[in-house]
């Protein structure tokens, strides 16, 4: 039977650290919260690689903004996809969309189809897509094993009717995965809505960039 799991948005070594201490199943490593999370420097993926004994995916994303690319950023990505699979990465995390905001899926598929055996998230990009039942299907034709999304609101909260939407719509072909502004507040409220899933969340509970320990404590107690 599925059961619930946590993945931890990380933007430094620290909390990688305090989210395998405190109970994360994965984390998803980047950098510049600001920004929303860009790709991680080697360095931080590194050390952080070989501390880690639970499962790290990294996100592939040269820069904040939209999620329409040119040439030369989608020719960083793959090398940057080369790279951390070389480090020993489990799984990465992106999406491409076209300019009226469609999933451009030769872009993901070539990345896709590069990460492979390892196991691919499309972003919140998915946040930006006018039809969620065109994206989805185009999503799992790009062979992504996941979609990280807050169904399409500023948060969770605002996003639940179309996460459940498009958990149904899914079907289990695909795991949707809820994040954005998901934390032990509101994480309850998801769970009374949805199936069994994996949630992500940052766990920051302050200015800083670093997890609050307790915080994961309390949303892996809802788990």
């Amino acid at each position: 039977m599925k059961k619930n799991q946590l993945e931890i948005a990380c933007f430094t070594y620290e909390s990688a650290i305090i989210a395998q201490e405190n109970g994360a199943d994965r984390i998803e490593l980047c950098e510049n919260m600001q920004l929303g999370g860009t790709t991680p420097n080697a360095v931080l993926a590194v050390r952080v690689r070989e501390k880690l004994s639970i499962k790290m995916h990294v996100i592939i994303r040269p820069r904040g903004g939209d999620f329409v690319y040119t040439d030369e950023e989608i020719a960083e990505m793959k090398q940057d996809i080369k790279h951390f699979k070389k480090w020993g990465v489990d799984g990465f995390v992106f999406g491409i969309l076209n300019p009226d905001n469609t999933v451009n899926k030769k872009q993901n598929q070539e990345l896709v189809n590069l990460a492979s055996p390892l196991s691919c998230t499309f972003h919140r990009a998915f946040d930006d897509v006018h039809s969620i039942e065109e994206s989805l299907e185009d999503v799992i034709d790009c062979g992504f094993q996941t979609i990280l999304t807050s169904g399409r609101g500023k948060n969770v909260e605002e996003g639940i009717e179309d996460l459940q939407m498009i958990q149904k719509l899914a079907k289990g072909r695909i795991e949707i995965m809820p994040g954005g502004g998901l934390r032990s507040s509101n994480i309850k409220l998801l769970q009374e809505k949805l199936e069994p899933t994996f949630y992500h969340s940052s766990a920051i509970t302050d200015d800083t960039e670093t997890a609050n320990p307790e915080e994961i404590k309390e949303l892996r107690n809802f788990l």
